[in-house]
């Protein structure tokens, strides 16, 4: 091996170790604030470990019998169909909302740049600051959207105790809050559009809505799937507007699969029960980041 070979590979050595030294402490961080209590939730989830048995914490006898009852519980299995519904309904309003409004906000002007940032605001806000303000408009007796309703001569009931629309009701919050995410993504993507196409297809008759079907859409259409994607793993999170808003209710309508977890573990002290809940959600996610790591992978190589 040559002298500068031999250089080449100790400085190719001393850079990783460097770099392993830089990472080390995050490293440890995220070990002791993802890792340490995922695996202390899996071990939970093998035990029949509640507050009135201590005890069980320590016992494996049979670890799978929290999973086999999960299989068997109507209301966990309708938490997860409302878990659905949920997701599925505001993540398709966060995406077209957000398309929509950035397809009208897109442009040099600078009240349109004021107006984006304005519509930024709620997605800035802590979610139990977006829950109250949601609770005061569902809510008939202080509500303005209920006052101006009735002045109108079209009063209508609680949206949110309402067995038919709480949920949706749920729903068109979350998306006021996180319909700003789609509308950033989108709006940077249309600052990448190739204008030779549009220019040309304008030059041969077309009209907006053709320009848009056949040459914008399909460049936003990755950047749309990668939204929905995010937003449909995000929305596993929704506990905060269902505590403030329904608490679960009416009945169960609104149970999604998380505060059902919540319920077991702080109204009935399930923990172990409680915690395979959180297994199977964990998983749930998992599964999703996985699927948006692989589409963010092959949207790489097809830009290659």
């Amino acid at each position: 091996m040559s002298l500068h070979a031999a250089a080449a590979t100790s400085w190719q050595a001393e850079r990783r170790r460097a770099f392993l030294f830089g990472l080390a402490p995050s490293l440890v961080v995220l070990l002791a604030i993802t890792l340490v209590p995922a695996v202390a939730l899996l071990v939970a989830s093998l035990t029949p470990l509640s507050l009135t048995d201590p005890l069980a914490t320590f016992r494996f006898d049979d670890p799978l019998v929290n999973y086999r009852h999960l299989l068997e519980d109507k209301r966990f299995l309708g938490s997860v169909v409302t878990q659905l519904k949920l997701s599925v309904s505001s993540v398709a309003l966060q995406v077209g909302v957000g398309l929509g409004i950035a397809l009208l906000l897109h442009g040099p002007s600078r009240i349109l740049a004021a107006t984006r940032a304005a519509f930024l605001i709620p997605m800035v806000l802590p979610p139990i600051v977006v829950a109250l303000i949601w609770k005061i408009l569902y809510t008939p007796d202080i509500s303005p959207l209920h006052r101006a309703a009735e002045a109108l001569g079209l009063p209508f009931s609680s949206l949110i105790a309402n067995p038919d629309t709480a949920l949706w009701a749920i729903s068109v919050a979350d998306t006021w809050q996180w319909f700003p995410f789609t509308m950033l993504m989108v709006l940077a993507q249309l600052q990448m559009v190739p204008q030779s196409p549009i220019e040309a297809a304008r030059l041969d008759g077309a009209n907006r809505w053709q320009v848009f079907r056949f040459i914008v859409l399909p460049h936003l259409r990755p950047v749309l799937v990668v939204c929905a994607l995010f937003r449909l793993i995000d929305s596993f999170k929704a506990f905060p507007l269902i505590y403030v808003l329904t608490n679960g209710g009416p009945g169960t309508v609104t149970e999604v699969t998380n505060y059902y977890g919540f319920v077991q573990a702080f109204n009935f002290s399930f923990w172990g029960y409680a915690s395979a809940i959180a297994m199977v959600i964990l998983a749930g996610v998992f599964a999703l980041a996985a699927l948006v790591s692989r589409l963010g992978w092959n949207r790489h190589h097809e830009h290659r």
